[in-house]
Formats: structure tokens, C-alpha cells, sequence
């Protein structure tokens, strides 16, 4: 079997300050930019079976976000705290300069992508949402959005194997979590830092005043850019009618729905994901 280490080499592992954020982003290839984001609680190797391959056509930079992995924990700000995810983006870019590029979104990342679409298209080329979240469709399954709460907190508190393999397997409940995973989490969510800044972003993000910056399908029909909604048949946030609700308004999308995969399609079938992703990318 294929270990993180092993995929991602050929990749560079970078920090970048800004002056207002340090970043650990991992990277390969050149070419067109595309940014790969991560959810809520992850880090960069949430793209390390994909990073190789996307990278042999395009400059793929996968950020940790702040608050979030190596990166930055600055102060949460009063208001949408979550337009900071997006300002670290932008002033990452600009660090790099890079004008424009392509970004990619999975569940949180999602949401940063969409931010970037309705916000900044200056500084997009294509979009790629990724079992996203961050919108009110409708759909959203509020079991499963408490069983995340409850996962995340309980291993954030206790950073146990046992409990971060619970919290992996909510991403992943029809297989894919391997004991490295475990062990890279584990490490993650053991600084005493990071989870600090975790349990402020989860305690916050389940807060009820988040659903007023969650998108409704008015503000995604502001969307322009080619936009690729890369969805499975068992995400446990909202499923397939989720992509096909956003296909209707955002002008320029297409839908792949990826068969037996759960929140992390890039991991659970990275060969299908990086064939659909390149393809979208190369039209």
C-alpha cells in the first residue's frame, strides 16, 4: 500500500510569510496555478494521493489554512470570521504573485472556493467545489452535521487514536482511513496551539449566527466561472441533489457524481478524482 511519504514525493513542503500569515503549503509541478483546499480540521495531505498527478499540468499549492495544521492561529474576528480564510488566500497570492488561478475546495475549502467565485472573480480562473459546504440548500442533514460537532470536539479534547479514528471514519464511514492518517492527525491535533484554535473555529462554526454566512443558490447564481461540482453518492453533509440544485444556477457548471465515496472523493478514488479534475481543468 501507498504511504503519504511515498506519494508525496517530488513535492515541496514550503512555509510562506506574508508578513501577515505564515502558510505551510505543500507544492509541485508548474504551469497554471491551482490551489487545493482542505475542510474544516484537515491539512495539506488531505491532497497528497493527488498532488503528482495534478501537477503534471499545472503549479498545484496546497495550503494549510489558518488555524489549522503548520499554519498560522491568529485571532478569530468578530463578524464573518470566515472571510479570514479567504484573505489568507488572496494575500497568499499576491505573496507568490500569482494574478489568477484555479482552486479546488473540498467541505470547507468548498465554501472559500465559492467566497472566491462571487467575491473575487478577478482572481479566478476555474472552480472545482468539491463536496462542498457552505450553503443553505435545504438539504443539509442536521444528524450528521451534529454527529461532526460531537466528533470533532470529543477528539480535539482527547486526542486519542481511538477518537481520531472516529472522526476520520465520519469523512470516510465505506473505508479509506489508514493507521498513518491516524498517525499524522494524532500529531496534528496534539500541539496544544492548534487545537486551541480548532475548538474556537468548530465552537463558532456550529454557532447558530453561521447560518447567516452559509450561501443560498441567489448568491451562487452570481458564479461565473467554469465551475466543476465534484460530488459522491454518499456524502454525509448533503448528497448528490446538493450538486445538482447548484448546477441549476451556477451558469457555467458541470456535475460529476463519484460512486462509492463518502467527503474525501481525492482520497477514497483519487485516480477518478484526478482524471475528472484534469479534464475539467485542460477545456
Amino acid at each position: 500500500m501507498s504511504t503519504i511519504h511515498i506519494d508525496l514525493l517530488g513535492t515541496e513542503t514550503r512555509f510562506h510569510d506574508t508578513g501577515k500569515h505564515r502558510t505551510r503549503c505543500i507544492e509541485a509541478g508548474s504551469g497554471p496555478a491551482l490551489f487545493a483546499f482542505h475542510g474544516g480540521g484537515g491539512h495539506a495531505e488531505t491532497y497528497a494521493r493527488n498532488m503528482t498527478r495534478l501537477a503534471t499540468r499545472n503549479r498545484v499549492i496546497a495550503p494549510d489554512f489558518i488555524w489549522h495544521g503548520m499554519s498560522s492561529k491568529p485571532a478569530f474576528q468578530s463578524g464573518n470570521w470566515l472571510k479570514q480564510f479567504t484573505g489568507q488566500i488572496l494575500d497568499l497570492m499576491d505573496h507568490l504573485g500569482i494574478e489568477k488561478a484555479s482552486f479546488e475546495g473540498e467541505s470547507l475549502g468548498g465554501w472559500i472556493v465559492m467566497d472566491l467565485g462571487i467575491h473575487h472573480p478577478d482572481r479566478v480562473e476555474k472552480l472545482i467545489l468539491n463536496t462542498a459546504w457552505g450553503m443553505n440548500l435545504g438539504s443539509d442533514k442536521a444528524e450528521d452535521l451534529s454527529a461532526l460537532r460531537e466528533t470533532s470536539l470529543n477528539a480535539l479534547r482527547n486526542p486519542s487514536r481511538e477518537l481520531i479514528r472516529k472522526r476520520l471514519e465520519w469523512l470516510m464511514p465505506l473505508g479509506g482511513v489508514t493507521e498513518e492518517l491516524i498517525d499524522l492527525r494524532v500529531k496534528l491535533w496534539s500541539d496544544a496551539a492548534t487545537r486551541e484554535s480548532l475548538t474556537g473555529y468548530y465552537e463558532r462554526l456550529f454557532a447558530p449566527e453561521c447560518e447567516h454566512f452559509l450561501y443560498k443558490l441567489d448568491d451562487l447564481a452570481r458564479i461565473k466561472a467554469p465551475t466543476l461540482l465534484l460530488w459522491t453518492e454518499k456524502n454525509p453533509i448533503a448528497g448528490p441533489e446538493a450538486a445538482f440544485a447548484m448546477h441549476e444556477v451556477i451558469q457555467n457548471s458541470v456535475v460529476h457524481i463519484v460512486k462509492d465515496a463518502a467527503h474525501w472523493p481525492q482520497w477514497e478514488r483519487p485516480e477518478e478524482h484526478d482524471r475528472v479534475v484534469l479534464d475539467f481543468l485542460a477545456k
